[in-house]
Protein backbone atom coordinates (compact mmCIF):
# COMPACT_ATOMS: atom_id res chain seq x y z
CA UNK A 1 0.00 0.00 0.00
CA UNK A 2 3.22 2.42 0.55
CA UNK A 3 3.94 2.58 -3.03
CA UNK A 4 -0.09 3.11 -3.95
CA UNK A 5 0.25 6.62 -1.55
CA UNK A 6 3.95 7.36 -3.23
CA UNK A 7 2.65 6.87 -6.30
CA UNK A 8 0.05 8.80 -6.53
CA UNK A 9 1.88 11.79 -4.71
CA UNK A 10 4.29 11.23 -7.02
CA UNK A 11 1.95 11.97 -9.92
CA UNK A 12 -0.27 14.44 -8.18
CA UNK A 13 -3.16 12.41 -8.20
CA UNK A 14 -6.51 12.58 -5.45
CA UNK A 15 -6.33 9.53 -3.26
CA UNK A 16 -9.56 9.31 -3.00
CA UNK A 17 -11.03 6.60 -0.49
CA UNK A 18 -12.84 4.63 -3.51
CA UNK A 19 -9.67 4.40 -5.66
CA UNK A 20 -8.33 3.13 -2.53
CA UNK A 21 -10.55 0.70 -2.08
CA UNK A 22 -10.48 -0.33 -6.24
CA UNK A 23 -7.08 -1.44 -5.62
CA UNK A 24 -7.54 -3.08 -2.16
CA UNK A 25 -9.73 -5.21 -3.68
CA UNK A 26 -8.04 -6.04 -6.59
CA UNK A 27 -5.17 -6.63 -4.20
CA UNK A 28 -7.16 -9.01 -2.33
CA UNK A 29 -8.48 -11.60 -5.42
CA UNK A 30 -7.01 -13.60 -7.78
CA UNK A 31 -10.28 -13.78 -9.64
CA UNK A 32 -9.44 -10.91 -12.53
CA UNK A 33 -12.67 -9.24 -12.03
CA UNK A 34 -14.52 -7.14 -14.53
CA UNK A 35 -15.45 -3.62 -13.89
CA UNK A 36 -18.93 -4.77 -12.71
CA UNK A 37 -18.14 -7.07 -10.28
CA UNK A 38 -15.56 -4.87 -8.74
CA UNK A 39 -18.55 -2.34 -8.24
CA UNK A 40 -20.69 -5.17 -7.30
CA UNK A 41 -18.29 -6.25 -4.55
CA UNK A 42 -18.01 -2.31 -2.74
CA UNK A 43 -21.37 -1.65 -2.82
CA UNK A 44 -22.12 -2.40 0.18
CA UNK A 45 -19.49 -0.55 1.86
CA UNK A 46 -19.27 2.39 -0.83
CA UNK A 47 -23.06 2.84 -1.73
CA UNK A 48 -22.77 5.99 -3.25
CA UNK A 49 -19.85 5.02 -5.44
CA UNK A 50 -21.19 4.82 -9.16
CA UNK A 51 -19.98 2.13 -11.76
CA UNK A 52 -18.49 5.14 -13.67
CA UNK A 53 -15.84 5.77 -10.51
CA UNK A 54 -15.05 2.45 -10.81
CA UNK A 55 -14.17 2.53 -14.74
CA UNK A 56 -12.41 6.00 -13.74
CA UNK A 57 -10.25 4.12 -10.91
CA UNK A 58 -9.60 1.24 -12.82
CA UNK A 59 -7.92 3.92 -16.00
CA UNK A 60 -5.94 5.94 -13.79
CA UNK A 61 -4.52 2.47 -11.67
CA UNK A 62 -3.78 1.61 -15.05
CA UNK A 63 -2.34 4.30 -16.54
CA UNK A 64 0.08 4.42 -13.40
CA UNK A 65 0.61 0.79 -13.78
CA UNK A 66 -0.55 -0.86 -10.21
CA UNK A 67 -3.02 -2.86 -12.02
CA UNK A 68 -3.21 -4.20 -15.70
CA UNK A 69 -6.13 -4.46 -18.01
CA UNK A 70 -6.77 -7.78 -19.12
CA UNK A 71 -8.85 -8.58 -22.62
CA UNK A 72 -9.55 -12.20 -22.99
CA UNK A 73 -11.70 -12.38 -25.65
CA UNK A 74 -15.59 -11.46 -23.74
CA UNK A 75 -15.99 -7.88 -24.91
CA UNK A 76 -14.86 -6.53 -21.62
CA UNK A 77 -12.30 -6.16 -19.59
CA UNK A 78 -10.97 -7.75 -16.50
CA UNK A 79 -8.27 -6.34 -14.21
CA UNK A 80 -5.04 -8.09 -11.82
CA UNK A 81 -3.52 -6.35 -9.63
CA UNK A 82 -0.59 -8.81 -10.38
CA UNK A 83 1.63 -6.19 -12.95
CA UNK A 84 4.28 -8.82 -13.65
CA UNK A 85 4.52 -10.41 -16.80
CA UNK A 86 2.37 -13.70 -16.65
CA UNK A 87 0.29 -15.69 -18.97
CA UNK A 88 -3.52 -16.38 -17.76
CA UNK A 89 -5.80 -18.94 -18.57
CA UNK A 90 -9.52 -18.82 -19.34
CA UNK A 91 -11.73 -21.58 -19.17
CA UNK A 92 -14.33 -21.18 -22.65
CA UNK A 93 -16.84 -22.97 -20.32
CA UNK A 94 -17.52 -20.57 -17.31
CA UNK A 95 -15.03 -17.73 -18.22
CA UNK A 96 -13.27 -17.86 -15.22
CA UNK A 97 -9.50 -16.36 -15.22
CA UNK A 98 -6.27 -17.75 -13.71
CA UNK A 99 -2.83 -16.41 -13.42
CA UNK A 100 -0.23 -19.13 -14.91
CA UNK A 101 2.23 -19.01 -12.29
CA UNK A 102 6.33 -19.21 -12.61
CA UNK A 103 6.13 -18.86 -16.59
CA UNK A 104 7.13 -15.79 -18.46
CA UNK A 105 7.06 -15.59 -22.34
CA UNK A 106 9.33 -12.02 -22.08
CA UNK A 107 11.98 -13.86 -23.76
CA UNK A 108 9.68 -13.92 -26.94
CA UNK A 109 10.27 -10.04 -26.69
CA UNK A 110 14.17 -10.28 -28.00
CA UNK A 111 13.07 -13.57 -30.75
CA UNK A 112 10.08 -11.56 -32.28
CA UNK A 113 12.86 -8.26 -33.29
CA UNK A 114 14.50 -11.01 -35.64
CA UNK A 115 11.14 -11.26 -37.88
CA UNK A 116 10.12 -7.15 -37.48
CA UNK A 117 11.28 -4.17 -37.55
CA UNK A 118 9.06 -3.15 -34.05
CA UNK A 119 10.74 -2.50 -31.01
CA UNK A 120 8.87 -4.84 -29.03
CA UNK A 121 7.73 -3.47 -25.68
CA UNK A 122 6.33 -6.07 -24.24
CA UNK A 123 3.50 -9.30 -25.08
CA UNK A 124 0.19 -10.87 -23.50
CA UNK A 125 -0.25 -14.08 -23.80
CA UNK A 126 -4.04 -16.39 -23.28
CA UNK A 127 -4.51 -19.42 -23.21
CA UNK A 128 -8.10 -21.30 -23.28
CA UNK A 129 -8.73 -24.52 -21.73
CA UNK A 130 -11.96 -26.12 -19.65
CA UNK A 131 -10.95 -25.71 -15.99
CA UNK A 132 -11.47 -28.14 -13.34
CA UNK A 133 -14.47 -27.74 -12.11
CA UNK A 134 -16.11 -27.48 -15.74
CA UNK A 135 -14.21 -30.89 -16.60
CA UNK A 136 -15.71 -32.31 -13.48
CA UNK A 137 -19.02 -31.18 -14.23
CA UNK A 138 -18.85 -32.40 -17.67
CA UNK A 139 -17.64 -35.93 -16.69
CA UNK A 140 -20.52 -36.20 -14.13
CA UNK A 141 -22.82 -34.81 -16.84
CA UNK A 142 -21.99 -37.66 -19.58
CA UNK A 143 -22.01 -40.48 -16.91
CA UNK A 144 -25.93 -39.49 -16.11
Amino acid sequence: MLNFTHIFKEKKLKLTPQRIAVYKYLCSTTEHPSAEAIYKALQEDYPTMSLATVYKTLKVLVSVNLIQELNVGEGNFRYDANVEPHPHIQCIECSKVDDICDVSFTHLNNEITKYTNYDVLFNRVYFYGLCNECKNKMNTDEES
